[in-house]
């Protein structure tokens, strides 16, 4: 992996994060899953697609399905403004679209920066989709799995999710 010299002087070698805003907090994925970056546009509604999945948009000759993270993590109504953008994945060979509050920036974290997300058995928190903390000096970002997350069952968007057919699908 390419060693990176820091504003502080040290050399480092580490992952690079796009980080972005849903509600008050601030969440990043691996930026080589990042194909671009586009403003929020209209979408093509798909009938009886849950209420997540935003509808589809044509990128260029490709179908791309939306999804908004704000009403898959039921962090409130969505809300759309000038900053909301549209975050362009490459995820298991498929193309999605994830529309996030805002873009703030590329971090680079090293493993050790990384902390494991707690385990709350007691609580409905759901942390198959976090890979884990980084605490940036006051900040704290939400290292989300996207693969975990576009391949679980509700979402079935890459080839790694099972088929959910029938009632008894959960």
């Amino acid at each position: 992996m390419e060693r990176l010299q820091q504003g502080d002087g040290k050399s480092r070698t580490g992952q690079e994060f796009l980080t972005f805003a849903l509600g008050a907090e601030e969440y990043g994925i691996d930026i080589l899953k990042v194909q671009e970056i586009r403003g929020y546009e209209k979408v093509t509604h798909i009938v009886n697609a849950p209420g997540f999945i935003k509808g589809v948009i044509n990128l260029r000759g490709t179908i791309v399905p939306i999804i908004d993270l704000r009403l898959k993590f039921a962090l409130g109504s969505a809300e759309y403004t000038a900053f909301t953008v549209v975050i362009i994945l490459n995820v298991s060979s498929r193309v999605v679209g994830v529309v996030v509050d805002s873009v703030s920036d590329v971090i680079q974290l090293d493993p050790e920066d990384i902390r494991e997300a707690p385990a709350l058995s007691s609580t409905d928190l759901d942390t198959r989709f976090i890979r884990g903390l980084a605490t940036l000096g006051e900040r704290m970002v939400i290292l989300m799995d996207i693969e975990a997350l576009m391949s679980s069952p509700d979402m079935a968007l890459t080839g790694n999710a099972p088929a959910a057919h029938g009632a008894d699908a959960a």
